[in-house]
C-alpha cells in the first residue's frame, strides 16, 4: 500500500513534475507550475486525466473552453481532448493529477518544463508497457 498526505507532499515539491506512484491502470503525479508557466497544450489520445489544485491560481483550457482554477478545484480531461493549464498568479500553481492509464515513466522526476519536454521528445518518459 502507498499512502500520501497528498496536499502536503504536493506543496513541498520543488519540481515541475514528479511521478509518485504508477499502477497497471493509473498513475499519480504531482506538479508545480511556476508563475507565468504552463503545462503546455497537449492531447493524450488514450488517457483520461483528473487534476486537483492544491494552491495557486490559474486557467484551465480544456476542449476550447477556459475556466479559472484555484485551491480545491478539480478538472477532468477526457482522453483525446486538447488541454493546457496556465499559472496566472504570483505564486506556484501546485496540483496533483491522476492519469488512467499511466502517461509517464515510473518514478520520473523533471525539475523544469524544459527537462520534461526533452524527456518526452527523446522517448525517455514513456510509461511502462509502451
Amino acid at each position: 500500500m502507498e499512502h500520501f498526505t497528498i496536499a502536503t507532499v504536493a506543496e513541498q515539491n520543488p519540481d515541475f513534475r514528479r511521478v509518485l506512484w504508477t499502477g497497471q491502470h493509473a498513475q499519480l503525479v504531482i506538479m508545480t507550475i511556476p508563475p507565468d508557466g504552463e503545462i503546455g497544450e497537449e492531447v493524450h489520445p488514450d488517457t483520461d486525466q483528473i487534476l486537483t489544485f492544491v494552491s495557486g491560481v490559474g486557467e484551465a483550457k480544456v476542449g476550447g473552453k477556459t475556466r479559472k482554477v484555484a485551491q480545491g478545484d478539480l478538472v477532468a480531461v477526457p482522453a483525446g481532448t486538447k488541454h493546457n493549464f496556465v499559472n496566472t498568479g504570483p505564486n506556484p500553481l501546485v496540483l496533483y493529477t491522476v492519469y488512467g492509464p499511466p502517461e509517464h515513466a515510473d518514478g520520473a522526476v523533471h525539475k523544469t518544463k524544459e527537462e520534461a519536454d526533452k524527456a518526452e521528445e527523446s522517448g525517455a518518459d514513456e510509461p511502462p508497457g509502451k
